[in-house]
């Protein structure tokens, strides 16, 4: 067996890949490329592999190796449902928990995606989708518990490359804002019941857009 931080620092390549958008749903992960990039070989490059497969996040396909998952529209409804219960429990606990470092926070990355949508320079999405990402982590972390946060982080990232393309949506950037404010209220509030309905609203999508979202990376 290769050492468990081989293979730790093998699913944590892979990870940071699909968080920087380096790798698509539907796209190879090659083995050989990975055994280069860390430097490492090709049992430990496996063994991460049928980890993430386990989690979710690569599919294997016959003869044509592993890739990384790419959610049918009933999928991602059912995946994204569960998501949306999953932030919106941390919102819930955010209002209850949140100490008052965490609330500084949370008021800072609310002015600066506030401050962004002003300012008008909405074609720079990356940007915001980069304030949007710090938001809810800044949530998910004042909820206080651990395995929750690691279970937002799991299911963001079945989904990830599709919440970037969201907001290419005209007034998406727009809406995301207001709604953070309004999440952010309750929660300073110390309103559980309000935050939490409004952080499932805030994954609230319709079929069609889902459909939109899932074109824009095909």
């Amino acid at each position: 067996m290769a050492k468990p931080t081989q293979a730790a620092s093998v699913s944590d390549t892979i990870i940071s890949w699909i968080d920087q958008g380096r790798v698509l749903p539907g796209d190879l992960i090659d083995e050989k490329h990975l055994m280069e990039s860390c430097g490492v070989s090709r049992t430990p490059v496996r063994e991460a592999l049928i980890q993430l497969e386990a989690d979710g996040l690569l599919v294997r396909h016959p003869r044509k190796g592993m890739h990384l998952f790419q959610p049918s529209v009933e999928e991602f409804l059912a995946i994204l449902e569960v998501h949306a219960n999953l932030e919106a429990h941390a919102a819930q606990m955010a209002a209850l928990r949140i100490s008052p470092a965490q609330s500084t926070l949370l008021q800072t990355s609310v002015d600066a995606c506030r401050d962004f949508a002003e300012a008008g320079n909405l074609e720079d999405h990356a940007h915001y989708y980069a304030l949007n990402l710090q938001f809810h982590e800044i949530v998910a972390t004042a909820s206080a518990n651990s395995f929750l946060i690691d279970l937002i982080k799991l299911n963001a990232r079945k989904l990830m490359a599709y919440y970037r393309l969201r907001y290419r949506t005209p007034s998406a950037i727009e809406t995301s804002v207001r709604e953070h404010i309004e999440i952010a209220g309750f929660i300073a509030a110390r309103d559980p019941d309000g935050a939490r309905t409004a952080m499932a609203d805030h994954f609230n999508y319709d079929r069609e857009t889902v459909m939109h979202m899932l074109a824009s990376v095909q």
